[in-house]
């Protein structure tokens, strides 16, 4: 944890975030410090809300948690990749994808 570049986004590293079983991209989000600590000392995903300006664990209030099977840094320590076990739909639409809306090429 201590080789992850926290600098780069104000102490915050973008987390890809990729189901175990079917390789999807599910979605992206941001971790600070804390919120990585919490994924990795409960083994469930957590997040900061940029938004919301807080701490969040995935799931917490409607059910569909992420289940850590693997934490990956990539080449310049700063991005994060978990590869998770999904509880149900990971969007709040409802779909299991937050990347669902496709652009024409």
């Amino acid at each position: 944890m201590e080789k992850l570049d926290w600098n780069k986004s104000n102490g915050l590293i973008p987390v890809v975030v990729q189901d175990a079983k079917s390789k999807a991209m599910l979605m992206l989000a941001y971790a600070n410090k804390e919120a990585l600590e919490k994924t990795l000392s409960t083994g469930f995903a957590h997040y900061w809300s940029r938004s919301r300006g807080k701490l969040w664990m995935k799931g917490e209030t409607s059910g569909h948690t992420q289940k850590i099977k693997h934490v990956l840094a990539d080449c310049d320590y700063d991005a994060l990749l978990y590869v998770v076990d999904q509880k149900g739909p990971v969007c709040h639409t409802g779909e299991a994808t937050c990347f669902h809306h496709e652009f024409k090429c």
